[in-house]
């Protein structure tokens, strides 16, 4: 195999997660830390020269200006082109613009007048501005934090997105080269920092979110400490950014709503109501080709500009559009959270970023998958405010309402999509039936109409419809919850096993005769054999236990030709299937006789033929193979082995030296065997059914790639590395299947 090839002065191979530049004259590619060449200096440079080429052919040639006012500064100014967002000339027209005063949608409220009962009983449409953080539970550094402690606290090598507000493009630098930036004297461009999440950081001790948002947030109130997704970090940014800095129109992800407080410094905040108007002129403007050569807030109606000085929070709600301007160097910190107060319009947001193609780089993080949580939870909730004749908020049925589409959207691309993102232990269906058969009971106790239960003031009568605050209000409501769901248990019955798991009892039987019977007799292997066997996973262990869920069937040449549990079924073949029917009606047997059956038949067999004493055969029926195929195959574990092997190979499996056995010492052999074909369990086993051999699932390509990019992938814990099930209700037999074959693959048994 070739070398990978060197780059650099540094001779290093290449790394996708480092800038590199190439020389325009030797070629050869650079790491611009190694030769101190920022990425978004680079693209400042018209020639490059490496540090080898530069003593012989000069320095650099740098990119000459000929505009102040196009993105591309390389292009002529001949006049007939528009001005394009964030340019300094853009800066200067936008800062002598005429907007609509803010204080016409501005809602100035007190810390303690914004809580939680307060948004269910009055709303939230418009944004709420505090002047001072007394009462609001928000804790900050002092106002004299600065940059450089920032770089302190999170430290200097961590790299940062960085926006080159001309451009309006971003790039990745350290944060210490962004702090030498912003002290230098004579700042060559304009940089702005706008998406640092600190939450992994010493500087997150430091910051505490305001007691609103933390108490609405979906993410805190209803993700699951267990999620097979990573959890999202959208609470706590970190914002600098130097005088002149320009964030064009945009609505932020997934519809959060955002709470933000200027530290120091002074922000200006351009805001458009989201009326049906404004947001389908929005997306038209996102998708046209000259958006940055139109200033928004010319298409509508109103566009308010508010400015918010050193000391303020703004708290905005679902969906206002909004562009900011950075007045003066500042430095703030803020944070993105969903809630249940708008799920329509947060939903709507979301749509429109799918349809816009937004990066997920650019999306809330398992948007959808934060849904499914939020949909079952609050099923729970509507269940609880039902039993105790509380009829819940308007918004709350608006909102379960606005959801069920998106599910019964989003579960139809499940198919078709592998990013799903239906969390592995919700029943999808069942989740969207019993949610809508809430909301019919709630309009059919509403009178009959379509109209909504009236939502309660802010006087006695309020019924919380969080979890948390359910809990906290009334204790009992635990009590009371844990004696609903037994008794839905209860009147569901006994749970039925699924295909799979009789397939995998019947397996372990089959298996446990073949395997076992023969050994039992060994006092020096059968305790090891039934050490392995009790080493089965405890779901197994208790279906096996429980009467219910005892194995039932009617066995014959290892095929399940009927099931106890649904009289009249059968899963045998036609041949079978004639036989069983000329079976008299004591044909059910118990596990035991059966056990006492397949014993005796396995003694016949053996006795019928000639055979060295030191040799163990465990013949199996075709029937069995085939049981046993199957079950590996939709378990996905089987795979063809080399062809010439089946066809080549005529010594039987316990003998020959090729497959790993030697001498009359059975357990040696079971130590030391090769890979073991699944033909080889029979003494007449076909080429056929050797052409398929046990593999490692360990060495198989993963069914289901990250769903997200390799910035943000999943953190390696044990929910992560089990992987997205192919099929819901099927997974956990399949893995508990799984895992013990390979478990006892390992330890010596074949199970």
């Amino acid at each position: 195999m070739a070398a990978a090839p060197l780059y650099c002065v540094c001779r290093q191979s290449y790394d996708v997660s480092r800038f590199m530049i190439e020389c325009d004259l030797c070629n050869d590619w650079f790491h611009g830390s190694c030769v101190q060449v920022e990425e978004h200096h680079a693209v400042d440079i018209d020639v490059y020269h490496c540090p080898n080429c530069e003593p012989q052919h000069g320095p650099s040639l740098m990119k000459k200006r000929n505009n102040w006012h196009r993105h591309d500064y390389t292009e002529q100014d001949d006049g007939t082109k528009p001005v394009q967002a964030g340019t300094s000339v853009f800066v200067k027209e936008l800062q002598n613009r005429t907007f609509t005063s803010g204080d016409e949608i501005l809602q100035w409220m007190a810390g303690e007048q914004v809580t939680q009962r307060y948004l269910e009983s009055h709303g939230w449409q418009y944004p709420i501005a505090v002047s001072n953080i007394e009462g609001l539970g928000l804790r900050l550094p002092q106002p004299s934090f600065s940059v450089k402690d920032v770089e302190q606290v999170v430290g200097g090598d961590k790299v940062i997105d960085v926006i080159d507000v001309a451009r309006q493009a971003d790039s990745k630098m350290k944060l210490k080269e962004f702090i030498k930036y912003y002290y230098k004297p004579h700042r060559p461009k304009v940089l702005n920092v706008i998406s640092l999440e600190f939450s992994d950081t010493k500087m997150a001790d430091q910051v505490v979110v305001p007691d609103v948002a933390q108490n609405m947030s979906w993410v805190e109130n209803y993700w699951p400490d267990d999620s097979f997704f990573p959890k999202p970090f959208v609470q706590k940014y970190c914002l600098m950014g130097v005088k002149n800095s320009y964030t064009d129109f945009h609505i932020d992800f997934g519809g959060t709503s955002v709470w933000y407080h200027v530290l120091w410094g002074e922000k200006v905040f351009y805001m458009i109501k989201p009326t049906q108007a404004n947001l389908a002129l929005y997306e038209a403007w996102s998708s046209s080709p000259n958006q940055s050569e139109v200033f928004f807030g010319d298409k509508v109606d109103k566009c308010y500009k508010c400015v918010v000085q050193q000391g303020t929070t703004l708290l905005i709600p679902t969906g206002w559009i909004h562009a900011v301007l950075t007045s003066q160097d500042c430095m703030a910190f803020g944070g993105n959270f969903l809630h249940n107060l708008n799920i329509g319009m947060q939903l709507r947001c979301y749509e429109m970023e799918r349809r816009l193609k937004t990066p997920d780089l650019f999306k809330f993080p398992y948007f959808e998958a934060i849904c499914w949580y939020v949909a079952k939870n609050l099923l729970e909730t509507l269940k609880e405010l039902r039993e105790d004749n509380c009829p819940p908020q308007t918004y709350l049925v608006e909102g379960v309402k606005s959801l069920i589409s998106p599910l019964k959207t989003w579960l139809k691309r499940e198919v078709t999509e592998p990013t799903s993102e239906v969390p592995d232990h919700i029943r999808p269906n069942r989740l969207i039936k019993e949610l809508t058969k809430e909301i019919r009971y709630l309009e059919a106790s509403s009178g009959g109409t379509n109209k909504p239960v009236k939502s309660q003031g802010s006087g006695g009568g309020q019924c919380p419809v969080t979890r948390s605050t359910l809990e906290r209000v009334c204790p009992a409501r635990q009590a009371r919850r844990a004696a609903r769901r037994l008794r839905e248990q209860q009147e569901q019955g006994p749970k039925v096993p699924s295909n799979l798991e009789i397939l995998e009892l019947h397996t372990r039987e089959v298996l446990r005769r073949l395997v076992v019977g023969p050994l039992e007799e060994d006092p020096t292997f059968c305790p090891p054999v039934h050490g392995k066997f009790n080493m089965v996973s405890t779901a197994s262990a208790a279906a096996a236990e429980n009467p219910d869920t005892h194995l039932r069937l009617t066995l014959h040449n290892g095929r399940i030709i009927r099931d106890a549990r649904r009289p009249g079924s059968s899963t045998a073949s036609s041949p079978v299937k004639a036989e069983s029917e000329r079976s008299s009606v004591g044909q059910l047997k118990s596990r035991e006789e059966m056990k006492t059956e397949s014993d005796q038949e396995w003694q016949h067999s053996t006795m019928g033929g000639e055979e060295e004493p030191g040799h163990l055969k465990r013949p199996t029926s075709p029937s069995t193979e085939e049981a046993i195929q199957g079950m590996l195959s939709m378990a996905g574990l089987l795979c063809p082995s080399k062809p010439d092997e089946a066809a080549t190979s005529q010594e039987p499996w316990w003998s020959s030296p090729s497959r790993g056995f030697q001498g009359n010492s059975s357990s040696e052999a079971w130590d030391n065997r090769g890979p073991l074909s699944l033909g080889a369990l029979s003494q007449d086993a076909s080429p056929e059914a050797d052409n398929y051999q046990y593999c490692d699932p360990s060495m198989s390509p993963p069914l289901h790639p990250s769903k997200r990019h390799a910035s943000n992938s999943p953190p390696i814990s044990n929910q992560a590395t089990k992987g997205k099930r192919p099929k819901k209700g099927m997974a956990t037999a399949k893995q508990r299947l799984g895992k013990i074959l390979k478990m006892n693959r390992h330890n010596g048994v074949f199970v």
